[in-house]
C-alpha cells in the first residue's frame, strides 16, 4: 500500500490507490477531498458537515478547502470549446 500526502496538511489529505481508486482523501478515510469541496460549493457550512459526518474535523474540512484552492491556482485556462 503506497500513500501520497498533499502539502500543505500531509497528515490530513492522502492519495491511496486502495482507497477510492486513488482519490485524494481525509486522512486514508473514504471521504473524497471532491465530495467534501462539492458539499462546500452546495451551501453546506462547516458545522453542518461535521454534524452529519462526525469523524471529520475541521482542520479537515480546512485541508480540503486548501487543497482545492491549490490545484486551481493555474496559468492559464482556455475557454471552453476553444
Amino acid at each position: 500500500m503506497r500513500i501520497v500526502a498533499m502539502e500543505p496538511q500531509p497528515e490530513r489529505i492522502t492519495m491511496d490507490p486502495d482507497v477510492c481508486h486513488g482519490k485524494p482523501c481525509i486522512r486514508g478515510l473514504r471521504y473524497p477531498v471532491e465530495m467534501l469541496l462539492d458539499l462546500m460549493s452546495a451551501g453546506m457550512t462547516i458545522d453542518e458537515i461535521l454534524a452529519d459526518y462526525e469523524d471529520l474535523e475541521r482542520e479537515d474540512l480546512l485541508a480540503a478547502l486548501a487543497f482545492g484552492a491549490r490545484l486551481s491556482r493555474v496559468k492559464r485556462m482556455d475557454p471552453a470549446g476553444a
